[in-house]
């Protein structure tokens, strides 16, 4: 049976106290803080077959650990959810063992999977244009998305960050953005996204219903209020269906192909960084996977030798 089609149990203590940790202090999202919940709950339920619980993690130990990893090789789970299950766990026991509720942790010697080599998914320039440069219809529900994807694309946000975005987080062409752990960085708007943005304002109040006081940049269509990450995605995958793109279009899509187009252009990985907001710069280093002919190009050009045809012969007399 599948464990998300089990009946939930509500979490105890130490798993609450968890939880509002992640919420209060390192300041992470409604989402990621689910997350969490759902893969502790998952290792609860392996625990409950051997006799043993989270709320007495002191019995707990680093053989339960690998039975449910085993458990989710079984399952054929990918090594991307494995490690991040792993890694929820290993995060619960240490704040257990900085509270000093147990005195070591079942987690120690404990690796994750190996993870497959894999690149980000992104659109090439010519993509990502004809996706943005669609003729939608001028209403407010078409200058919305187009707005929305703009944005996406120009600043290189986040889905959360874009539909978190409120009015007052615009500042003529700068956008503040409330990022991972509640990190705020100001992101400069393009040129398009700013057009695009003040033709939506003009139509934004079609959406407002009977509460004028939304402050969400992006509204629902039905509700008058924030537009939702379900409402985010099928508004790009749209997009990119009308623009006959070959590929599901997702928002962290867009977000990649910035990231891509950005450091194919020249710009440095610190910047890319900055303006990504990622923590590490490893992280941003994902995208330095530019294909082998921009690559030779750029060499061509730049490279003092690599216009020598002699291959390193002496010249023929």
């Amino acid at each position: 049976m599948s464990l998300t089609n089990e009946k939930r149990n509500q979490p105890g203590e130490f798993v609450l106290g968890f939880l509002a940790y992640l919420s209060v202090e390192k300041g992470y999202s409604d989402a990621t803080i689910r997350s969490y919940g759902t893969d502790l709950e998952q290792f609860e339920h392996h625990l409950k077959d051997k006799k043993r619980s989270l709320e007495k993690p002191e019995r707990v130990t680093r053989d339960h650990v690998r039975g449910f990893l085993a458990d989710m090789h079984r399952r054929q789970l990918s090594k991307t959810s494995m490690g991040r299950k792993l890694s929820s766990l290993r995060a619960y026991f240490k704040y257990l063992l900085r509270h000093k509720v147990i005195g070591k942790s079942p987690m120690a010697g404990i690796r994750n999977p190996k993870q497959e080599s894999r690149h980000p998914q992104f659109l090439n320039v010519d993509q990502v244009v004809a996706m943005l440069e669609i003729a939608l219809d001028p209403d407010p529900e078409g200058l919305r998305d187009l707005a929305l994807a703009e944005v996406l694309y120009g600043s290189g946000l986040r889905i959360s960050e874009a539909i978190g975005l409120d009015l007052n987080d615009l500042d003529s062409d700068v956008i503040r953005v409330v990022g991972k752990g509640s990190k705020e960085r100001m992101v400069p708007l393009s040129d398009a996204s700013i057009q695009r943005i003040r033709r939506y304002m003009e139509q934004r109040h079609a959406f407002l219903k009977d509460d004028y006081s939304e402050q969400a940049l992006f509204l629902s269509v039905r509700a008058g209020k924030r537009l939702d990450r379900r409402q985010a995605n099928r508004i790009v995958a749209k997009l990119g269906k009308l623009a006959g793109l070959p590929k599901d279009v997702h928002p962290h899509m867009l977000r990649h192909s910035f990231a891509t187009h950005m450091l194919e252009a020249g710009a440095d990985l610190r910047s890319v960084q900055e303006l990504l907001g990622h923590k590490n710069l490893t992280t941003t280093q994902r995208y330095t996977h530019l294909d082998m002919q921009h690559i030779m190009q750029v060499y061509d050009q730049a490279h003092p030798r690599a216009g020598d045809e002699s291959d390193g012969k002496p010249e023929q007399k």
